[in-house]
């Protein structure tokens, strides 16, 4: 699941230093390493007029890093206002195109109720604690991947829209592996719905980019939160050190992030909620020889811990002794001896 990017992309996937800080952001959700979902309330254009046709598009943020959340954000509005709101506009783009300051900028004009875009679209969130993906990529069985968990998120911000009455006619998704199996599973969840899978969707289709814009200042943002605890001051209490001076993008490729990861690890927790212990990158500084402090948990014999529903009613008399009858056990009467038969 690691990505190793070049030096200009981990540049673009570097938190602004002054983002935007969303109402999709739970300071309390995040610090404590739980997974939320965030809704905006319906905009004026689709409330007034419920039979309103609306396209839909889903991004997400964060897939590849070792330190942070991933984000799934979700975008909608009516269909009219699809390509001249968003594309000549406001000039949407992929999130990872845009400048960081350029992204925050968008996402403050979407949550500022005097603006057209806050007036004719909604937006969700879905934050993917690095805890919990991290639970489910290394549970001892079944498994719970990446790319199931994603979909999870994706099938899940799209139903909470649809149960608050958005007449979504058509739904357009950056896809996680190949297309044809992702379109093929959201058409049967959502059979009535036109749906459409693309690679670089977000460079395609202007929904899909507005819901990228949502997911990566959502990310930057929590990046922030989490980072928190850590920040430092200088001598004159100011100067507060960022996520970006500190982590950086939190790709395993981006040196900021790694040598942190270095000179932070405690030796027998590792990091904190922000981290994915199932990447390969925190795995291995774990494992190191003399870095990591070793575990042996005690292993129990199954058959000395396994019991019989027969002992909790039954207890097996000393040699010498009169068995001692259970009133539970003799409620339907006492079995007769194979003599008396």
């Amino acid at each position: 699941m690691e990505e190793e990017l070049d030096s200009q992309v981990i540049e673009q996937e570097t938190p602004a230093k002054h983002v935007f800080v969303a109402p999709s952001i739970n300071d309390e959700c995040i610090l404590s390493g739980r997974s939320y979902t965030y809704h905006s309330a319906i905009p004026a254009a689709i409330a007034h007029d419920v039979s309103a046709e609306c396209v839909l598009g889903i991004d997400e943020a964060g897939r590849g890093p070792v330190l942070g959340p991933m984000v799934y954000g979700l975008f909608y509005l009516p269909s009219t206002s699809h390509e001249p709101l968003l594309t000549k506009a406001y000039r949407f783009d992929d999130s990872k195109v845009l400048k960081p300051a350029v992204r925050s900028s968008l996402m403050q004009s979407l949550c500022t109720p005097s603006t057209d875009l806050y007036k004719s679209c909604g937006w969700a969130t879905r934050v993917m604690s690095a805890r919990d993906i991290s639970s489910g990529m290394l549970r001892p069985a079944a498994k719970y991947n990446l790319n199931a968990q994603a979909m999870d998120a994706t099938i899940d911000l799209i139903k909470e829209v649809w149960e608050k009455g958005v007449n979504i006619k058509e739904i357009y998704v950056d896809t996680i592996g190949s297309e044809e199996v992702y379109q093929k599973r959201l058409a049967r969840v959502f059979p009535t719905i036109s749906i459409t899978v693309a690679k670089k969707a977000d460079s395609l289709y202007p929904c899909v980019s507005a819901a990228s814009v949502c997911a990566k200042v959502t990310r930057d943002a929590a990046i922030e939160a989490c980072y928190k605890s850590y920040a430092t001051t200088d001598s004159a209490g100011e100067n507060q050190q960022t996520s970006a001076d500190a982590w950086g993008s939190g790709y395993p490729s981006d040196g900021r992030c790694t040598n942190w990861m270095k000179g932070h690890m405690d030796p027998l927790f590792g990091w904190g909620n922000e981290c994915r212990f199932d990447w390969g990158t925190a795995k291995d500084m774990l494992e190191a020889k003399g870095a990591g402090a070793k575990v042996d948990w005690p292993r129990f014999d199954d058959e000395e811990q396994t019991m019989r529903v027969t002992d909790f009613f039954l207890n097996a008399p000393e040699k010498g002794q009169e068995a001692e009858v259970s009133e539970l056990a003799s409620w339907f009467g006492r079995p007769v001896p194979e003599e008396a038969l």
